[in-house]
């Protein structure tokens, strides 16, 4: 499964120098190990065409540590 996420500059960056291998979404689309995340960079008003595809590796949805109806995802180039 592919999810298509908008992602705002300066998180789009972090994960693009791989300075972050994770995403905090919410938990809306029954993410899944092993999908892929197609990141689209997001100004907050158009797309800039900047794009990266990641895969999920790991998935946090424990309430001690995430709020609720979100998720922690872990993710690889």
């Amino acid at each position: 499964m592919v999810h298509e996420l908008k992602t705002l500059p300066e998180y789009f960056q972090a994960v693009k120098e791989k300075r972050k291998p994770f995403e905090v979404r919410k938990n809306d689309r029954n993410f899944k190990v092993g999908d892929s995340l197609y990141l689209r960079e997001w100004t907050g008003e158009e797309y800039t065409g900047r794009k990266l595809i990641r895969i999920i590796t790991y998935i946090l949805n424990d309430s001690r540590y995430v709020k609720e109806g979100y998720v922690i995802l872990g993710i690889k180039q």
